[in-house]
């Protein structure tokens, strides 16, 4: 028995196989952005929370105002959980701080 006949073993000595894994990185979850009507807080004040929190123009924010107004709840905007849930607080804070009673929510997307 001499020579190397035991080395490797298999069929195809120092064949190795690699595998690759594949990270897949997952989106974030999106929330939606809603103001609340109240018979109470001006239009005025709220195409101007739309224009200063959520970038609207006053044509875009006149129409989101007037949809909030007719059927009670308007989407301001869609973002992810971190973004929507700042959006809302200074919205609120800024209500409060003019003393109208706006309210505005976030519910998953």
């Amino acid at each position: 028995m001499a020579g190397g006949s035991e080395r490797g073993g298999g069929s195809n000595p120092g064949t190795t196989i690699l595998t690759r894994t594949k990270t897949r990185t997952k989106r974030p979850n999106l929330y939606r952005v809603l103001l609340l009507n109240d018979d109470y807080t001006p239009m005025e004040f709220v195409v101007a929370v739309l224009q200063r929190f959520f970038n609207k123009n006053a044509e875009d924010a006149t129409r989101i105002m007037l949809h909030v107004h007719q059927n009670g709840v308007g989407e301001c905007g869609v973002f992810t959980y971190e973004v929507a849930e700042t959006k809302v607080t200074q919205v609120m804070d800024f209500s409060r701080k003019h003393q109208h009673p706006l309210q505005c929510v976030m519910e998953k997307n």
